[in-house]
């Protein structure tokens, strides 16, 4: 589905990336680890197209995307969440999602402005697909009408899942779903990776610390440190890695 090959990217002096290369196999979970710094975030800016890359190409579904700007890859089927919370704070929690679909509407311009005829029956289907296949599958139909601001951190990250699950993507990208989550709602967020990869075949790539998660769900690891992959594999291999013991996961381990 994904394939990242010899990907540099510098900021400067700053090398961010420094020949990175692995391979997103459909239908899988890959996770990305490393320490703070090691240009795990850079690395999704530069496959989702915020970053252009000095160096390296990234290949989706077998085909060259590295100069395709960020919107042109969503209409293909790539959809993001963001390490920090991204979210229009002023709207609904339903609105925010349905801003997720905007991909998928063809409704002209002028149809729109005037909300007629088929830009209205498109806004209506729209909202009666998300309200079916997204609101209810992450729980949360209680809350589609509050405004983002009146929501607790955790289900403000969920919010931000359904807004990508809106676009019906076929590769996630998910930019530490559970950080500064407490343990009930990493278990909860967990639990609908798994059942957004089971229920709709997508096919995803997250960036995360927690480790116990990234060990129970994903199928393949890759980690970075300062800029360097120094490891890929599955996650017995990569636990038991001597350069990812001495990196990431302590000495002690």
């Amino acid at each position: 589905m994904l394939s990242v090959s010899d990907l540099h990217l510098s900021f400067g002096g700053i090398k961010a990336l420094q020949g990175v290369s692995f391979d997103v196999r459909e239908g899988e979970i890959t996770g990305v680890i490393g320490p703070n710094g090691a240009g795990k975030t850079s690395l999704f800016n530069a496959i989702s197209g915020f970053y252009a890359p000095s160096e390296g190409t990234v290949r989706f579904d077998g085909s060259d995307i590295t100069g395709l700007a960020p919107d042109k890859r969503a209409q293909l089927g790539m959809a993001r969440t963001f390490q920090n919370i991204a979210l229009f704070r002023g709207m609904t929690v339903l609105d925010n999602i349905k801003l997720g679909g905007h991909t998928r509407l063809k409704t002209g311009l002028f149809s729109a402005f005037r909300y007629f005829g088929a830009a209205r029956a498109e806004e209506l289907e729209l909202r009666r697909d998300i309200e079916e296949r997204v609101i209810d599958f992450l729980e949360i139909d209680h809350i589609r009408k509050y405004p983002i601001t009146m929501l607790p951190y955790g289900l403000q990250k969920r919010v931000e899942l359904a807004r990508a699950l809106a676009m019906k993507p076929r590769l996630l990208m998910l930019d530490e779903p559970v950080a500064g989550m407490n343990r009930e709602e990493t278990a909860d967020m967990a639990r609908f990776i798994l059942d957004v990869q089971e229920q709709f075949g997508t096919t995803i790539l997250l960036v995360e610390h927690d480790m116990h998660m990234v060990m129970d769900i994903c199928s393949q690891i890759v980690v970075l440190n300062f800029g360097q992959q120094i490891a890929a594999g599955t996650p017995d291999e990569v636990s038991q890695n001597p350069a990812v013991i001495e990196a990431y996961l302590g000495a002690a381990a």
